[in-house]
């Protein structure tokens, strides 16, 4: 079963298409980059995705539930379950300014989840020590490098125990030095077999960790293919002249 299917979405805002007719899969274990110049729907479709953002039609569907039908919604107590399916990471990190980082990565499985907040701290702990964080659990994000600050992110996103994970553009925000250690979390992420749908500008983390790429241009998605078919063998002329500017 694929952890995520996208059927036939679309999404306007003020009668302008933003996403039109966008379908794909999402199978466990896979890494699915999207690609594409600014403004080609990327962060809208992980909006729509996420149900941050209510498409206008089409099929959103998580492990068999449909979160969106003909885009009709599910009923709200069912949004809620489908939710704890996934988690989003944001290119400016969204942690609580004054809260902890063990605070930040703890608050929504304790709050929103009911859990034990004994075992949410052990959890969340070892998780901030897979980030290598462990001595900062008691620093506030002010204190931290943007490199840092993502990975406790991360960190927070994994705590809700997700069936899949996406990040939007999670690197850009961060300085060049910066950027190699979140990219590092991600590829161990990958090897761990986490699903992850990631947008991003970094090619070759997409070519390197990605088991299909997707390279979306005005709303849709242009070409789909694996990663080595579709940088070294590009089928269109706008996928061919996006590559030429960015490799």
């Amino acid at each position: 079963m694929n952890t995520l299917e996208l059927r036939h979405i679309r999404k306007s805002f003020d009668g302008q298409g933003v996403l039109e007719d966008i379908s794909l899969s999402v199978p466990a274990g896979s890494v699915t980059a999207i690609i594409g110049p600014s403004g080609s729907g990327k962060s809208t479709l992980l909006r729509c995705a996420t149900l941050l953002e209510t498409a206008d039609g089409g099929d959103i569907i998580y492990e068999g539930k449909y979160a969106a039908k003909d885009g009709v919604y599910a009923p709200k107590a069912e949004l809620h379950t489908i939710r704890r399916y996934f988690g989003l990471v944001f290119q400016s990190y969204n942690l609580f300014p004054h809260f902890t980082l063990l605070k930040n990565v703890m608050d929504a499985p304790v709050q929103v989840q009911k859990r034990p907040a004994a075992e949410v701290r052990e959890e969340a702990m070892a998780l901030l020590g897979k980030m290598g964080l462990a001595d900062r659990a008691d620093a506030y994000p002010c204190q931290l490098s943007g490199g840092q600050q993502q990975r406790a992110a991360i960190a927070r996103a994994l705590c809700m125990k997700p069936e899949l994970l996406f990040f939007d553009e999670p690197t850009s925000a961060l300085d060049p030095e910066m950027v190699g250690e979140v990219l590092e979390v991600m590829r161990g992420l990958a090897r761990d077999g986490m699903t992850m749908v990631v947008v991003t500008h970094e090619m070759g983390f997409a070519r390197e960790v990605a088991s299909r790429v997707l390279f979306m241009d005005g709303g849709r998605i242009v070409e789909q293919n694996t990663p080595q078919e579709l940088f070294d063998h590009p089928k269109s002329e706008r996928l061919k002249n996006f590559l030429a500017k960015v490799l």
